[in-house]
């Protein structure tokens, strides 16, 4: 870690604790309140071993995202509530398209990394807030836990349940570029209390800092309960979003070696009268049931449904052919880039996720015993016509041209089977109690996949069957009541990645492989309100590129070696504060490329750090305050480390207000993103060439929730 980094981190959480020392100082005159709760970081997750457990009690690296969170900073999608980690970052997340992330400098699989209630589903699209109680976020291998994932971690985002008592909220918002907001949420029993119903709408018009990156959102959800027996329970939930809006690309490098200077962060390459808006519609049914045999064994089993449908369209700007022999990929000197009139229609994914399994837990001598046995099934098909990439003409990031659509009218062909997946698994963990303060995790999950291919028209489709064997192996050491320290040897697996567009084998999936990791931890109390947990870890997986010959291959290793830690707490019933920092170092080796081996990853900083407060003003009555600092390290652009992205550091800052309303509960919020407009590239990925995203400028919203 730079002293320039420590030094910003230092001043971040010196902040806090001035805050904290005039927020204590300012009510010192109020008579002591003794609230009794539960710890900010001891938040139950369900996606740190087979079931819900607390998070302080876990050999594994997990932060959740609470439904408090979401609410007081006003967090409407994924890559805002994402600000809260700094493990986690933006992977080709280009606006209008889908948010995909990375987790300890690694790239989450669209396939298996996004997850709903414990089970798959494609990262393809936004995937909605509404209806989710919280995000949990597991760092690291989750091999044990998911079988297919990458070695970064997943994302678990947990679905809204009924509410024993009667809720009804309702919220409006609009943002000063033009976005409106509108959400409802129902929840409740019906007159026999067994059964219990949770419902949530949305819509949105979308008008996107990028100008003309428009378009439209709608999204409803509904969640049952049924209640058997005191022992048997039923969950059923239902989910549908549409969203249809014209994606931003991405800048690329002028001449392929220098990084853009002086563009707007507003300015939209997608600009073109015959462009059109991304169209995505997405659809999940799921169902759990859980039944209690008795006091010592618990039976559950859950299923998903998943239906995807994309409309992909995008006036796609790539290379430079004006200037002289042309850059592939790059733009030219004057700011010129070609512009590809690119089309896949009929794209559709139905993913299908089941899981059943036991838990028991038993003695045998001294020793205790918490035995997870299951089974886990994973299917999915994805279809998609011949797309089209034609040349259309070009256009100038300084100064837009119109170009005309591409000659003859091209269309893609019908859709037919891509790609078909089937992953089967069995595992089994048993936590033993080895001492009052010695636990030893022992995992093993049993995992094979078979996947069809579609390889060209001439040939029948590519078929692999593979088995894997993931063991898993943990200690855990309760110095205190309080404190717990850990270590912990895992391996993952992953699916190959598909070779990306304009590569000499566009379209063809690796096969997969196998990441290991190693990781030292420690979690643990300062007093009632103040949790803190911190990580040391160690993963090593295949390196996969775009080689010289235009191929895109697997060789060699990649390796991330860093340190995080999590600060969570309250001073007193006035000041939340937490603060989340990632030092991490990446190297590439065995690549055969000397122009590789030895240089960082591309797209991860080395550093990466976040601070924020939720202060309740006591001389207000329902006034809080918020505000939230974020920084970035440098990152590499490309494999060899000849081109560097800057750091930046962002501001955001916010207030509420509750109070009644014509006899109703109350809540304006009013919430401004990049407080001081400052220009950053936040996310660069060596996708199709190579690509730099814009970040958002400041930009205001003002809420308000009715409840009632």
């Amino acid at each position: 870690m730079s002293h320039t980094h420590l030094k910003y981190t230092v001043a971040a959480f010196a902040v806090m604790q001035a805050f904290a020392l005039n927020a204590h100082a300012q009510t010192t005159t109020i008579p002591e309140v003794i609230v009794s709760g539960v710890r900010p970081l001891a938040d139950r997750a369900s996606i740190g071993g087979f079931g819900e457990a607390s998070v302080l009690q876990t050999p594994v690296s997990i932060s959740v995202i609470d439904q408090q969170k979401l609410q007081n900073f006003s967090v409407r999608n994924a890559t805002e509530a994402m600000a809260f980690d700094a493990s986690v970052s933006d992977s080709y997340n280009a606006v209008g398209y889908a948010e995909n992330f990375s987790i300890r400098g690694f790239a989450l699989d669209n396939t298996s990394s996004y997850r709903k209630d414990g089970l798959a589903i494609p990262g393809d699209t936004q995937i909605p807030l509404e209806n989710k109680e919280r995000i949990e976020v597991l760092k690291g291998l989750a091999g044990l836990q998911a079988g297919v994932a990458a070695p970064g971690g997943i994302i678990n985002f947990v679905t809204k349940r009924p509410t024993n008592a009667d809720l009804r909220s309702a919220t409006v918002e609009v943002r000063e570029r033009g976005t409106v907001y509108g959400a409802v949420d129902v929840g409740g029993r019906f007159e026999d209390r067994r059964f219990g119903y949770r419902f949530n709408a949305a819509a949105e018009k979308l008008r996107s800092y990028v100008k003309g990156a428009d378009g439209e959102r709608q999204f409803v959800s509904g969640a049952f309960d049924w209640q058997i027996s005191p022992d048997a329970l039923l969950q059923i939930d239902a989910d549908y979003q549409h969203k249809s809006q014209l994606t931003a690309p991405g800048y690329q490098l002028i001449r392929g070696v220098d990084l853009p200077s002086n563009v707007s962060q507003t300015l939209l390459l997608n600009d073109q009268p015959w462009a059109r808006p991304v169209d995505t519609r997405s659809t999940n049914l799921g169902a759990r049931f859980t039944y209690r045999i008795n006091d010592a064994v618990t039976f559950e089993s859950s299923i998903n449904k998943h239906w995807f449908k994309r409309d992909d369209y995008t006036a796609f700007p790539y290379g430079c052919s004006n200037e002289g022999d042309g850059y592939y990929p790059g733009f030219c000197s004057n700011g010129d880039y070609d512009v590809y009139d690119y089309q896949s229609v009929g794209e559709t994914k139905t993913p299908l996720g089941a899981q059943a399994q036991l838990q028991a837990k038993f003695a045998t001598g001294a020793v205790t015993h918490q035995l997870t046995a299951g089974l886990s099934i994973f299917t999915r098909k994805d279809k998609a016509g011949d797309y089209v990439y034609d040349y259309a003409g070009y256009s100038n990031i300084y100064h837009p041209l119109i170009t005309a659509p591409a000659p003859g009218n091209p269309v893609t062909g019908p859709a037919y089977l891509r790609r078909k997946e089937n992953e089967r698994a069995v595992y089994l963990q048993d936590v033993a109690a080895l001492t009052p303060q010695l636990k030893l995790y022992t995992g093993l999950r049993y995992v094979t996949l078979k996947r069809d291919e579609f390889v060209d028209a001439s040939l029948p489709y590519a078929h692999s069957d593979d088995h894997y064997v993931l063991p898993s192996l943990a200690l855990q050491y309760a110095v205190t009541p309080d404190w717990n320290v850990y270590a912990a040897a895992t391996h993952g697996l992953e699916h190959g990645g598909v070779a990306p567009l304009e590569t000499a084998n566009q379209g063809s999936a690796l096969a997969p492989s196998r990441s290991k990791q190693l990781e030292i931890g420690a979690k643990g109390a300062i007093g009632r309100d103040t949790t803190l947990a911190l990580a040391v870890f160690d993963i090593r997986r295949s390196h996969e590129f775009t080689n010289a010959a235009n191929v895109y291959v697997r060789a060699g290793d990649e390796q991330h070696r860093g340190i995080e830690a999590t600060l969570e707490g309250k001073i007193n019933r006035d000041l939340r504060y937490g603060a989340s920092l990632l030092a991490l170092k990446t190297e590439q080796s065995g690549t055969g490329v000397a122009d590789f081996d030895g240089k960082r990853v591309t797209d991860v900083p080395d550093f990466k750090s976040s601070a924020w407060l939720d202060y309740n003003v006591p001389q207000v009555a329902g006034l809080k305050l918020n505000a939230m600092w974020r920084y970035s390290g440098s990152k590499s652009f490309d494999a060899a480390n000849t081109v560097n992205v800057p750091s930046y550091h962002l501001f955001d800052a916010g207030a509420a207000w509750s109070t009644r309303i014509a006899g109703k509960n109350t809540t304006v919020r009013l919430q401004v993103i990049n407080l001081f407009d400052k220009f950053y590239w936040r996310d660069v990925t060596p996708a199709l060439g190579g690509y730099l995203l814009t970040g958002t400028p400041r930009t205001a919203r003002l809420s308000a929730q009715v409840d009632f």
